[in-house]
């Protein structure tokens, strides 16, 4: 009951301001009357709250926000993002945690080609990747393909040492980052030295056919359409793509981006989905999505 109202009882707290009903806590017991739409939301989110608690994990007041967010739209209950388990890694299970990113793995699971789109912490690259590995886990498919285009963020490194992946290594390192908190270290070490995983630029990717696979395009915002035709044109036979980026966040300095070309020109194809992601899908530090915001504004 301690980690239900929270420090301090600020969880507790923040549900009573939120909701006009009474709620009260005795030992182990909860009790609320008020409204019955209000008793209704209220019941839901408890019962989240609880099975939260029972998954391992410590509800926060992030948490609780997107929570009550989801409760007021009535789209989805949240025992619709609670039972909607992709890959369960070290015994914590990898879910959508907001009603966008349970859209877009819902797009993913339907769509041959999905295209997800939206600011910083969303968590596009990491559920698309949580995707990619219960597939491959699954059998459903036999390798995994990522890869992003090497454009440096505002500013040039110059020559950099080595051989060419040593060269690449730093521009799809976040790749790997994803990759590793899925995998066991060994394990994806043993499917990146197979085949199995394969992480590469997108400049490789040209002659190639990609059939049996899951291939995820990162940080597509920086793509020209010439790039984004070539990539989307690789696709094989039982294979999967999917799309990610931001287009606020261009580095690109070579004209418009994939992104906006292929919105255009595929957007009412049947097989291909466009999945919109936004500041109230940031499931980073609460300050990132205030950032966001302040940022659209702008």
């Amino acid at each position: 009951m301690a980690l239900v109202t929270g420090p301090a009882d600020a969880l507790l707290r923040r549900i009573q301001d939120e909701y006009s009903a009474k709620i009260s806590v005795r030992g182990n017991e909860i009790t609320a009357s008020g409204g019955s739409v209000e008793l209704r939301s209220i019941t839901s989110l408890f019962t989240d709250m609880f099975g939260h608690i029972r998954a391992g994990e410590v509800p926060d007041e992030a948490y609780l926000d997107r929570m009550i967010a989801l409760l007021k739209t009535t789209e989805m209950s949240p025992s619709e993002l609670r039972n909607d388990i992709l890959l369960t890694h070290r015994g914590k299970a990898i879910r959508p945690k907001t009603a966008g990113q349970k859209r877009f793995v819902d797009a993913i699971r339907r769509n041959t080609i999905t295209f997800g789109l939206g600011p910083a912490g969303t968590g596009k690259t990491y559920l698309t990747c949580a995707m990619a590995v219960a597939a491959l886990n699954a059998k459903q498919i036999g390798r995994i393909v990522l890869t992003r285009p090497i454009v440096e963020a505002g500013e040039s490194l110059g020559f950099l040492p080595g051989t060419m992946m040593e060269k690449v290594d730093p521009y799809i390192r976040p790749l790997y980052d994803a990759l590793f908190e899925m995998i066991d270290t060994a394990q994806a070490q043993r499917w990146i030295d197979d085949g199995t995983i394969e992480i590469t630029p997108l400049a490789f990717m040209r002659g190639r056919t990609f059939n049996d696979s899951f291939v995820i395009l990162d940080e597509a915002q920086n793509t020209t359409p010439d790039q984004m035709k070539m990539f989307l044109t690789r696709l094989g036979f039982g294979s999967k793509m999917v799309i990610t980026g931001d287009e606020s966040q261009s580095d690109n300095p070579r004209g418009p981006a994939g992104i906006a070309s292929a919105r255009q020109k595929l957007a009412d194809i049947d097989d291909i989905a466009f999945c919109e992601l936004s500041g109230a899908d940031v499931v980073r530090n609460s300050l990132v999505a205030r950032i966001v915001a302040a940022y659209e504004k702008e």
